[in-house]
């Protein structure tokens, strides 16, 4: 019988736009990276406390559905390795099958959960003591891989001037959230979290840059036409225009949302004194920013007078960022 899910002591901060356009609380996904456990074991593990159906898709991939904290999948993170998911190269079912299991050694696994309200967000920290019971490790065990934790924060309002004020916000903060969260370096040289361009950061935190929704998406396709950045808008933009997001990047694993995807922070899955809240509560600094649309144009107009360090730029916006 499945056990309720019980709150953590760690507080989680709440954004300071908590419902959507309809009047809905807000909602988050949560991805997380790990090793060193199966997936078919974690997905057990989770049923035995949170309850749910689970469903195979092949024996790398798993979902549980209807569980007491929503749905979660759970997969070796290599789509050529599940047979039901084509490739290009058109990878067999046993061919799949056997090459998953002897990857299960060097790629991680990913567990992606079903959208969640952002008040209920503390559950998932029950999700990570029941993986790291089980032996899953994270970045700090990895030698030549690291591992992300990545949120995706559903957007408050659809339009081109809330999505801009939260990329505004996120550049000029992202010298102190780089600085507070510290990513692996691994995951730096591999590029899979890249700072925007310093001269795309110019552009849009300019005071008077609050361009019409065409112009904002055809301006970040021609700076970052990449899905590797630490505030990936690829999947809003292809919410907002996929013709247009796919004119440039036909090929490119884009599936369109309504969400800001977040994906600097590391999965530590295996230190016991780990919580996604101090990561999440970063991103609400995000949030608040972006909600105050007056000290987001003071901010962006000091960010392009400033000359140091990003650094000293970390040390200028921490009061901003902790108000």
């Amino acid at each position: 019988m499945a056990q309720r899910a019980l709150s953590t002591s760690i507080g989680f901060l709440l954004p300071p736009i908590l419902r959507n356009e309809v009047g809905e609380t807000r909602t988050v996904g949560i991805e997380v990276e790990f090793a060193g456990t199966s997936a078919e074991a974690a997905v057990r593990a989770l049923h035995r406390t949170f309850g749910g159906t689970i469903i195979e898709e092949d024996p790398h991939a798993y979902q549980l559905m209807g569980s007491i904290i929503g749905d979660m999948s759970i997969e070796l993170d290599s789509r050529m390795l599940h047979p039901g998911k084509r490739t290009k190269i058109g990878a067999l079912p046993r061919i799949a099958a056997w090459c998953g299991f002897a990857a299960s050694y060097i790629v991680p696994c990913e567990l992606v959960t079903a959208p969640i309200p952002m008040d209920r967000l503390h559950e998932i920290d029950q999700v990570l003591t029941i993986l790291r019971g089980i032996g899953a490790k994270g970045t700090q065990d990895a030698a030549f891989y690291a591992f992300g934790l990545h949120f995706n924060s559903e957007v408050p309002k659809q339009d081109a001037q809330t999505a801009l004020a939260f990329l505004k916000s996120f550049v000029l903060l992202n010298a102190w959230l780089r600085r507070e969260v510290a990513p692996d370096v691994t995951r730096d040289l591999l590029g899979f979290a890249s700072p925007f361009p310093l001269g795309y950061v110019r552009m849009i935190a300019a005071p008077d840059y609050w361009p019409s929704m065409e112009r904002f998406i055809d301006d970040y396709l021609a700076a970052s036409p990449t899905r590797n950045r630490d505030l990936d808008l690829l999947p809003l933009l292809h919410h907002f225009d996929a013709q247009r997001v796919r004119a440039l990047l036909p090929n490119e694993k884009i599936n369109g949302r309504p969400t800001f995807h977040y994906r600097l922070p590391d999965a530590r899955v295996s230190d016991a004194g780990w919580s996604i809240a101090p990561e999440w509560n970063r991103w609400v600094a995000v949030e608040r920013l972006a909600a105050d649309r007056d000290q987001l144009n003071a901010l962006g107009s000091a960010f392009l007078a400033f000359s140091g360090e990003p650094k000293s730029w970390a040390n200028v916006v921490e009061r901003v960022a902790l108000t």
